[in-house]
């Protein structure tokens, strides 16, 4: 299945967290983690005006808690709207 953004949304690939441990041996799982604020857009939809800013490809800072998370075929994704998007990454 794959994720045909509408409008001013887009999808973005979220990285995965590798599980960390501290130097005394103890294990911080990923709920005791900061979320990563940047990912890969993987699809733009159809708005023209976000289609000029963002293309496929492209790594975006997004806010805290924006957006919704998706799993699709095991790969977590955010759905974001234009207005989520902070940032582009270069």
């Amino acid at each position: 299945m794959k994720l045909k953004p509408i409008e001013d949304h887009i999808v973005v690939k979220v990285p995965t967290a590798v599980e960390e441990k501290t130097v005394g041996g103890i294990i911080i799982p990923d709920t005791a983690k900061e979320k990563p604020q940047i990912g890969e857009v993987i699809a733009v939809g159809t708005d023209e005006d976000l289609q000029k800013i963002v293309k496929v490809g492209d790594k975006v800072l997004y806010g805290k808690y924006a957006g919704t998370e998706v799993e699709v075929e095991g790969e977590k994704l955010l759905i974001l709207s234009k207005d989520d998007i902070l940032a582009l990454v270069e």
